[in-house]
């Protein structure tokens, strides 16, 4: 029995609340899509156009939104308040596919896509639906609030490589692309003078390249790829043209008819729809894959799977060209050579029986021992019917399905299907009669004898039959490929695809080191092996690369949690590869500790706090050892003095002596065990013990070996002395403690004569965190190590030192805009272990959805920067709500009730507003609209504060970072 997988889909934005989806889909398809796809009734609805009546893409637009309308509000609501309502994104995906048999019966959003070879996160079962949305979801995110509807194609991949640009207010609202003439001439071509190069001038559907040279010098050409917003106005509009002066439903094209009326100087007329003004955009680093037809299923894909030429950004171990062959859902026992090429085989058994070419589809086909020879261009597809049935489907590749059976030009099998017939010793009338178009004709029979199927595929396969089953065709129940697409048995095929993808998913992860295995969903791929009663892989040999072992580990955790049992060990194993392999670098280069100072001298190091304004979280191992990270923050010390401060003295006692002012707190440590017992969280002293460790008082850190720490610190000189000063609450979200750890990191550097600069002390600061197990990123302690304001970027790799970009000051000091940079102490406390642990748990296990937001606020972080490099205040903070509204999307939360409630008191008067760091609570950082509201909430703040210790605090730019000086 099918069970449908349960998919939570993702949605980039504003808020949280999920985008309603309307597609439109094949009848058949309508009644099967929540069961078969495991999609929530609530997020997708569906409907199809009428059987009997063709609409066109306008018309099916109307009646797509009004069947949604009728199922929403049973008519208690006009459609104008509904349509105001929210927004929504609607998908044509309903046409006969004729052109692509292999996916007629399910719907081309259905269609599954196979695993990009560079792509993280995927999922195995993935389809083009799942690959479209994410893109559609950004636009509607970033759209103005006055575009409440996006319409788009089904049958087409739009991806895109750049930021998008800003979408302005218009009634419509067209995404393009730059093309060579030659495409364009196949499709829609917006039209806009040089002059306003983002203002349609006037609307061309499929003109020739004469059109398209004569108007070059006055206009640029962009290619329509079917993304269109419209306001509420335009939808009415719209609706008013789907049907005739009597109320009765046309066929009216959004796109030829619609379009062509938009427009400065419109190339077909009406009054009414030349006032709507519409915005022309060109899709940023935009691509265009077409599914439309099956040369272009297996070319599109193609395309993709070669998209990115960066060997680094390749995750399997071949880098060449992948070949135009693919095998996904389907147990292939054929072997497959160099001269073949253009090969889809999906939910099939393909045995070694088997002969085939070139240009061929083979979908549906079941368990079988046939030994059938395919021609060139051959394809087939069989379709499960009823409860025992099959249909069987032999084609051409280039097949289009259409045409009257009885003309010469129609072709079948690559043949003309007058050929055909006579070949088969059949006649027109058994088909249907000389006019029917060939996608009515009953070309394609029912077999429940699963042994007939072989002879008749053979039969209608050959050019030239030498057996006649003329007789045993006719006598089967016969379908049309419109019949087909009525009465296939969705579930049936899906029973079968999920049978194939169990035996290919255990066989990925047997042969990983030549799969994708370790770089799709691991969570989804842990519940696919738990759901369907898999067996773990075995374990990876020792010489596996680190980061597939620490995937492994945490699949393997994951799969033991689904199975209700104890996968606490292999998490754990998990975070200590990533340790390992973060320490590593400090094994290799041994610290030689010496008494740089004096016996009376004191070393005195003290750091700023930061505030990460953008890009937070894409700094934390393992996501920024995969694709590095980009971050914005800037260094800022309160009430006018660095937080932080560390004092370090010579003591005239073999021991070190560890004291905090503001705990009221002190430890003696005499031996290596009391020193390596820093990994206890919650200890006082857990930071400057791991920090003396890394400085090379402890053996395995240090080039000079001593029995006892009393022996190290007899041949360093001296005992030691470190005060801790943390001016600062706890769980503030400033970055404290890992700033305290490079603070400390900087004054024993000098104390000790080890000779690091900040940028040393910044990465020994990750290091030192990961010999805690608190693990975290490294924006913190440079964020405050490293003055001022900043963006910090990594590379990928274990190497995860950050370049520094500064940016200008200025909206942090003018007079004018400095009183809008408010801090407020919440009073409210929160720990950021238990989030961190969440989180970096989903990137272990490329987690689709945490991975397709840190990439997101990963250019979030460019936006910032160069938003900061404007000067402009508003645009800064209203970057810091995005900032903000992400952090919640990555962890719920961020934003617990009382934090909830204390931004929505301020959220008036505030352009932006975040908690630094990981949230929940500590302090409350606000970019007041102007000077008068930062006073405003000053007062609202003060008279009705959040708790009893919450307080203003003046923050400052820090010039200086972290500063080191001696007595």
């Amino acid at each position: 029995m099918f069970v449908p997988p349960q998919r939570k889909m993702y949605l980039c934005g504003k808020s949280t609340k999920t985008l309603k989806k309307l597609l439109s889909l094949p009848p058949n398809v309508v009644a099967q899509f929540h069961n078969v796809s495991g999609r929530s009734a609530e997020e997708y609805f569906c409907t199809s156009d009428p059987v009997d009546q063709k609409l066109g893409s306008g018309g099916g637009t109307t009646w797509l939104l009004e069947a949604a309308y009728q199922e929403d509000t049973q008519g208690k609501e006009d459609f104008s308040t509904w349509i105001a309502r929210e927004k929504r994104l609607l998908l044509h995906a309903g046409g006969q596919s004729r052109r692509l048999p292999a996916y007629a019966s399910c719907g081309k959003v259905m269609l599954p896509i196979p695993v990009f070879r560079w792509a993280r996160g995927q999922r195995i079962d993935q389809t083009l639906l799942d690959l479209q949305l994410p893109l559609y979801e950004r636009i509607m995110v970033a759209a103005p609030d006055s575009l409440h509807t996006l319409i788009a194609s089904g049958d087409v991949y739009t991806r895109t490589t750049q930021p998008l640009q800003t979408i302005p207010e218009a009634d419509v609202v067209c995404y393009g692309l730059w093309v060579e003439p030659t495409q364009a001439t196949h499709h829609g071509v917006f039209m806009m003078p040089q002059t306003a190069p983002t203002r349609l001038d006037f609307m061309l559907q499929k003109p020739s390249l004469e059109q398209l040279n004569a108007l070059s010098s006055t206009h640029f050409a962009l290619m329509d790829i079917g993304i269109w917003l419209l306001s509420d106005r335009a939808v009415e509009l719209l609706r008013k043209r789907s049907v005739d002066a009597q109320g009765q439903r046309i066929n009216y094209d959004l796109y030829g008819q619609m379009g062509c009326a938009l427009g400065l100087h419109p190339s077909q007329e009406d009054a009414e729809l030349a006032q709507l003004s519409v915005a022309i955009l060109p899709l940023p680093g935009g691509e265009f894959y077409h599914f439309g037809t099956t040369p272009e299923l297996i070319a599109s894909t193609t395309a993709l799977q070669n998209v990115v030429k960066d060997q680094r950004l390749i995750l399997q171990r071949e880098i060449k060209r992948h070949p135009s062959i693919f095998t996904q859902n389907a147990r292939v026992e054929y072997h497959f050579d160099k001269s073949q090429e253009n090969i889809w085989v999906e939910n099939s058994h393909l045995p070694t029986s088997w002969q085939l070419q070139r240009n061929h589809v083979i979908t549906g086909v079941p368990e079988n021992n046939w030994s059938l020879h395919l021609e060139a261009g051959q394809c087939i597809d069989i379709v499960a019917m009823d409860e025992d049935g099959w249909a069987i489907r032999p084609y051409g590749f280039d097949d289009a399905f259409r045409g009257a059976i009885a003309n010469s030009a129609t072709k079948y099998l690559g043949l003309p299907m007058t050929d055909w017939i006579a070949a088969h010793n059949i006649t027109a009338k058994d088909l249907g009669g000389d006019e029917t178009d060939l996608q009515a004709a009953k070309l394609f029979p029912i077999c429940k004898d699963r042994s007939q199927i072989e002879s008749l595929l053979a039969w209608m396969l050959s050019e030239q039959p030498t057996e006649d089953y003329s007789a045993i065709f006719c006598a089967l129940p016969r379908l049309s490929a419109d019949d087909i697409a009525a009465r296939a048995d969705l579930s049936r095929q899906e029973t079968q695809r999920c049978a194939f993808r169990k035996e290919n998913l255990a066989l990925l992860a047997e042969h990983h080191d030549h799969s994708v295995f370790y770089q799709i969903d691991l969570g989804d791929a842990a519940n696919k092996f738990v759901t369907n009663d898999l067996v773990l892989p075995p374990a990876l040999p020792e010489d596996t690369p680190l980061m597939p072992q620490i995937r492994d580990a945490m699949f393997r955790s994951r799969y033991l949690d689904l199975r209700g049992e104890d996968g606490s060990v292999q998490e754990h194993r998990a975070f200590q590869l990533l340790s390992e392999g973060l320490t590593a670098e400090a094994l290799q280069h041994r610290q030689s500790p010496q008494l740089a100072v004096h016996h009376d001298q004191i070393v005195w190091a003290r750091s700023a706090v930061r505030i990460d304004v953008a890009g937070g979280w894409t700094d934390t191992p393992p996501f920024c050892l995969n694709s590095g990270g980009n971050v914005v923050n800037l260094a800022i010390e309160l009430n006018g003095q660095p937080p932080l401060q560390v004092y370090v003295k010579p003591c005239s006692s073999l021991k070190i002596v560890c004291r905090s002012i503001d705990l009221g707190a002190m430890e003696e440590i005499s031996t290596y065990e009391e020193l390596a017992a820093f990994n206890k969280v919650g200890s006082p002293f857990s930071i400057p013990k791991a920090a003396l460790a890394l400085c090379g008082f402890l053996p395995q850190f240090a080039k000079e070996r001593h029995a006892t720490l009393q022996d190290a610190l007899s041949a360093f000189g001296c005992g030691i002395e470190i005060t801790l000063l943390a001016a600062i609450p706890a769980g503030s979200g400033l970055g404290t403690s890992s700033i305290l750890a490079a603070t400390v990191l900087g004054a024993l550097s000098d104390f000790c004569h080890l000779g690091w600069d900040k940028t040393t002390v910044g990465n020994r600061t990750l290091i030192l965190e990961q010999l805690l197990t608190t693990g975290g990123g490294w924006q913190d302690q440079f964020g405050g190590i490293l003055h001022g304001v900043k963006l910090l970027q990594t590379q990928s790799g274990f190497d995860q030192t950050p370049i520094a970009r500064w940016l200008p000051d200025t909206l942090f000091t003018a007079p004018e805009q400095r009183a809008c940079h408010l801090l407020y102490y919440t009073g409210l406390t929160r720990t950021a272990k238990h989030i961190l642990s969440e989180i970096v748990r989903g990137m272990f296990l490329n987690s689709a959805e945490h991975l397709l937001l840190l990439n997101e606020m990963k250019q979030h972080a460019l936006d910032m920067f160069d938003v900061i490099q404007q000067g402009n205040l508003a645009a800064f903070g209203a970057l810091v709500a995005k900032t903000w509204n992400q952090n919640k999307r990555l962890d719920a939360g961020t934003e617990p009730p009382a934090v909830a409630a204390l931004c929505q008191r301020v959220a008036d008067l505030c352009s932006g507003y975040k908690l630094p760091g990981a949230g929940g609570g500590g302090y409350l950082y606000m970019v007041a609209k102007d000077p008068d509201a930062a006073i405003r909430i000053k007062q609202l703040l003060t008279e009705y504060p959040s708790a009893r210790s919450a307080r203003f605090v003046d923050m400052s730019l820090s010039t200086q970072g972290l500063q080191i000086s001696r007595s």
